[in-house]
């Protein structure tokens, strides 16, 4: 049975998640959706390719990923459809698989053309659908469009490195439910620039000098728990997709607050680490 994944930022109030899934099972009754999230903000291109990047791997080689960010068609945002890492993704040439094709080559990409044949004002609905459906059924990515070489790729998600090989100036490419704040940094350039020295974190006026592989990896566990320093510890660690994090023990926005929040931080602003010599 063939598996479509859904990315949109259409949220859960209006019809337009419910609409795209029932065309899917009116085009083929024998498939599985799966909603991978329909809350990406609005438009926001580097938030979904951040989500969409650590959310596919999970999926079984071959599904199909329908991503609904910006998808208008205009002369400068046309629609692909790609073979990536064995599975396929379906979404506006606007730079939103920028994460997954800095580290994997595309295998195939196409232009979709199709669009003389429908119709439409909801292109998610009405051209992504029709493609995710025939390739769910054995179709190849040539019957709907034309081989391009190459995807729009979005500079600005890889951290700047200096000629010194000392610094790091990296940026807030995502902000989880949480209030987590996950740089651009990955740990592989941290560990190819850093080599093992000494360093410092800065964002805004938060400083950090470690950085661990979990979050109780910063508590202090042989102190009483009364003793302890936990809710609202602040700390940056290695999180689960390899990205460097700032973020508050426990953090709950509405009670201890959160990264984002404590620290004043918002999507895009800077956050350096600098080596020591």
């Amino acid at each position: 049975m063939a598996i479509i994944t859904l990315t949109t930022d259409f949220g859960e109030k209006d019809h337009f998640a419910g609409a795209v899934k029932g065309t899917i099972y009116s085009e083929m009754d024998d498939v599985r959706i799966v909603d991978i999230s329909h809350s990406i903000s609005p438009f926001h291109i580097t938030e979904a390719s951040y989500i969409i990047k650590n959310a596919y791997k999970c999926f079984p080689k071959g599904s199909i990923h329908i991503i609904g960010i910006d998808s208008e068609l205009t002369p400068e945002n046309k629609h692909v459809a790609i073979l990536l890492d064995d599975h396929y993704f379906i979404c506006a040439n606007n730079g939103i698989l920028s994460l997954i094709a800095s580290e994997i080559k595309p295998e195939k990409i196409v232009e979709i053309n199709i669009h003389n044949t429908v119709e439409t004002n909801f292109p998610v609905l009405d051209v992504f659908v029709r493609v995710a459906c025939h390739i769910a059924r054995g179709g190849t990515l040539e019957v709907i469009g034309k081989s391009i070489e190459s995807i729009k790729y979005l500079k600005e998600i890889e951290p700047y490195i200096n000629s010194e090989k000392n610094q790091i100036i990296g940026h807030v490419l995502y902000i989880d439910n949480y209030g987590n704040v996950v740089t651009n940094i990955t740990r592989k350039i941290f560990e190819n620039v850093g080599k093992g020295r000494k360093f410092k974190i800065t964002a805004r006026t938060a400083k950090f000098s470690n950085i661990y592989n979990t979050y109780s990896d910063a508590i202090d566990f042989k102190q009483d728990k009364d003793k302890r320093e936990e809710d609202g510890k602040k700390l940056a660690i290695f999180n689960s997709a390899g990205y460097i994090e700032l973020a508050i023990y426990k953090s709950n926005p509405s009670t201890v607050g959160s990264a984002s929040t404590l620290f004043g931080l918002e999507l895009r602003d800077t956050v350096t680490i600098k080596f020591e010599s």
